[in-house]
C-alpha cells in the first residue's frame, strides 16, 4: 500500500508520518500509524532485503507549509553545495550511496527519466546526499555518475560524518551500516532510506516519494509548483 496522495495532506497525518519515517527496520520502514505501508530499502551490496512495493504515488504538501531544512555540504568536485543555494528554482533531495548495485541506480533512473520528459527552463536541481561516507570519495561520485548516466543537473553532497548525519535526521532518513570483518577487511553494508523530497523555487517541501515511483509521478509533482 502507497502513502495516501493529497494536496492538502491532514496535518496531523503529517506530522505523524514526519516523525514515524525516522525508523528504519533490518528489511523495510514502516509509515504512518494505522496506514501500514512497507517501503524497501536498498543495499551497497547482494540483493534488496524487500520485496519493491507498488509505485509510490507520493505525499504532498501545501505551498509554504514546510520548509525543507538547510545544509551545507560539498560535491563531487569539492564545491559548496546546499538548497539554498538553489533558492528561486526547484531542487529534488536524495539520499543515495554511490557504490550501491541495486536500488539506487533504479531510482537515479527514475529521477533522470522524470527530469529529462521536462522542458529544459523548468527541470529542477538534483542534490544526492550520500549515506555511505566510506565510499563517497571523488572517484566513486563521479563513477556513478557516469555509470547511472544522471543528468548535468545533478550534484552529490558529502562531507564529515557529523555534518551527513545532521542531514539525515533532519531529513528522516534511517541509515543501518552492517558492518563486518572478513578476512581483516572491514565491509561496510549500507542500507537506508530510498527517499526523494521535491523542495520548491522557496524552500518548500512540496512532495516525498519513497522508492518505487514512476517518472511521470515526480514530474507531475514539479509540474504543479508552477
Amino acid at each position: 500500500m502507497s502513502v495516501p496522495h493529497s494536496s492538502v495532506p491532514d496535518r496531523s497525518l503529517a506530522a505523524t508520518l514526519y516523525r514515524l519515517r525516522w525508523f528504519l527496520w533490518v528489511g523495510v520502514l514502516v509509515i504512518g500509524a494505522g496506514i501500514g505501508t512497507l517501503i524497501a530499502v536498498t543495499r551497497s551490496s547482494g540483493k534488496p532485503v524487500a520485496k519493491a512495493p507498488p509505485p509510490d504515488k507520493g505525499f504532498t504538501w501545501a505551498a509554504g507549509v514546510k520548509r525543507a531544512p538547510n545544509f551545507k555540504l560539498v560535491d563531487e568536485n569539492g564545491r559548496p553545495v546546499s538548497p539554498g543555494g538553489f533558492r528561486g528554482h526547484p531542487v529534488l533531495i536524495t539520499f543515495m550511496d554511490p557504490v550501491c548495485h541495486n536500488l539506487c541506480p533504479l531510482e537515479a533512473k527514475a529521477l533522470s527519466s522524470a527530469l529529462r520528459s521536462l522542458p529544459p527552463a523548468r527541470r529542477p536541481a538534483i542534490i544526492s546526499v550520500s549515506v555511505n561516507r566510506w565510499a563517497d570519495g571523488k572517484g566513486a561520485l563521479r563513477h556513478a555518475m557516469a555509470k547511472w548516466k544522471v543528468p548535468t543537473a545533478w550534484r552529490w553532497a558529502v562531507g564529515k560524518p557529523a555534518a551527513l548525519s545532521g542531514v539525515w535526521r533532519a531529513y528522516g532518513i534511517g541509515v543501518r551500516d552492517a558492518k563486518r570483518t572478513v578476512d581483516g577487511i572491514t565491509i561496510h553494508d549500507i542500507s537506508h532510506t530510498e527517499a526523494t523530497y521535491v523542495v520548491d523555487r522557496h524552500g518548500y517541501e512540496r512532495a516525498l516519494f519513497m522508492y518505487p515511483f514512476l517518472p511521470q509521478d515526480v514530474r507531475s509533482a514539479v509540474e504543479r509548483l508552477g
